[in-house]
């Protein structure tokens, strides 16, 4: 594959030609997703969630938690969502879910809510495409430019586990991972060309990570139980003493319990909107989605849930609202099933497992400390990979539509953004960049002051 991944990006459509049925799903599920945020069970954006207790006990108000919600989405929604969305040809959440956490927490009444979310759910099928073609007959045709960063996303983020390893277990554990992941890189695409090559490095890398992180808290209890066992105490009196969760958050849990048919029916639209292969969950399963690589994009979607099921379940836990898109797992489940019934099946029974054990799981990882240390490095790890895979692309997206012109400018502003204080997230930042850079090149080019260039 990664021999034909600059063919494949050069030659793959990013038109978002929605059929009937796929229109009808993305707008009844904006409508069910604003819906539920107005209830305040879940939302998208894992920052808000915390902020969700004040508001569901009543000690702040709806515009408040609106605000919050907005300042918290605005830059992935219009800096990241909506830049992927119209280079890949393929919705993602940032562009789905965080408008209707928005509406939903914004809207005053619970009939306004599912409206206001089908109404979003409208703009992105029948907005995004008009969008789409009116900037491919641009001079500067800024969205197929923006398809070089398909590359260095797709092989930076292979490096993730080498980078949680090391931070959390050190250089000499890091480095060995690191050669590992390199050996198998290069062993994939001599061996299987046609298979994603980072895709059997992730897995290795992943379970190496999990697999430092277990062996460290088997042998740090099996050390407290051999000092309580030479002070003379009860060993099985651990498993209360040592597990801070497994009385908290009870009614949080109860909460969400109570609500388990309109979870069920979430996580049915979530899994059938992956089966339908005009969704993807990250930067790079976009990427995989649309090259039609949907086990690559099972397997990336797969590998990131190690990093925010903790996260998701300890601020569930914590503020009785849940994640619209449960732990992720329906995303990659959703990629590989055959048929849509079978989607909805899979997803109502994959989130009603979720709700249903979140209790359970909040005890295992009060038991694992190293294993939910793993989950923090993990996602500060994919966040690491994929700003330098998304700033590289950016600069490569603006080489390919202005040259060193066009670097000037997306680079330019990338700076600019990071003096003032990042007014954009610098992870929407570079893409942001790209579309500004773009449009003022066309005006440039209107003006005769610039000719496109040549691909």
């Amino acid at each position: 594959m990664s021999g034909n991944l600059a063919a494949a990006a050069a030659g793959s459509s990013t038109e978002l030609g929605l059929s009937l049925p796929q229109q009808l799903t993305v707008i009844v599920l904006c409508a069910l997703t604003a819906f539920i945020s107005h209830l305040a069970l879940a939302v998208f954006n894992d920052g808000v969630r915390p902020f969700m207790l004040d508001f569901i006990q009543g000690r702040t108000t709806r515009s408040a938690t609106t605000a919050v919600s907005f300042g918290l989405s605005a830059g992935f929604i219009f800096g990241l969502g909506a830049p992927m969305a119209l280079s890949t040809g393929v919705l993602n959440p940032w562009l789905v879910f965080l408008p209707t956490d928005i509406l939903g927490i914004l809207s005053p009444k619970k009939w306004l809510a599912p409206l206001l979310g089908a109404v979003w759910g409208a703009v992105i099928v029948f907005g995004l495409n008009g969008a789409n073609g009116l900037a491919h007959d641009l001079p500067v045709d800024f969205l197929t430019a923006m398809q070089q960063m398909s590359t260095p996303i797709l092989f930076l983020f292979t490096l993730f586990p080498v980078l949680a390893i090391t931070k959390q277990f050190g250089k000499v554990r890091g480095g060995i991972a690191g050669v590992v992941e390199l050996a198998l890189v290069v062993a994939t695409m001599k061996l299987w060309p046609n298979v994603f090559a980072g895709a059997v490095a992730m897995a290795v890398g992943v379970l190496m990570l999990i697999g430092f992180a277990v062996a460290k808290d088997l042998r740090q209890r099996r050390a407290e139980r051999a000092e309580r066992a030479a002070q003379g105490d009860d060993p099985a009196e651990e498993a209360d003493a040592d597990d801070p969760m497994a009385s908290l958050f009870s009614a949080s849990a109860t909460r969400l319990r109570k609500h388990l048919p309109l979870f069920m029916l979430l996580g049915a639209g979530v899994c059938l909107l992956a089966q339908m292969h005009i969704f993807g969950g990250g930067e790079a399963t976009s990427f995989l989605i649309a090259k039609g690589d949907y086990g690559g994009a099972a397997q990336v979607d797969f590998y990131r849930v190690f990093g925010f099921v903790p996260l998701i379940a300890t601020t569930a836990l914590a503020s009785g609202a849940y994640g619209i898109a449960g732990f992720t797992l329906v995303y990659p489940i959703g990629y590989l099933l055959p048929n849509p019934w079978l989607a909805v099946v899979c997803g109502a029974l994959v989130f009603a497992v979720e709700v249903l054990a979140l209790s359970w799981i909040g005890r295992v990882l009060g038991r694992l400390p190293s294993v939910r240390d793993s989950s923090e490095h993990l996602r500060g790890a994919i966040s690491d990979s994929l700003q330098l895979a998304i700033l590289f692309g950016s600069l490569m997206a603006a080489n390919a539509m202005g040259g060193g012109l066009g670097i000037l400018i997306v680079g330019g502003l990338y700076l600019l953004n990071e003096a003032m204080g990042r007014v954009v997230v610098r992870m929407a930042a570079a893409p942001a960049a790209v579309l500004v850079g773009g449009i003022i090149l066309n005006v440039l080019y209107w003006l005769d002051l610039f000719i496109p260039v040549k691909s």
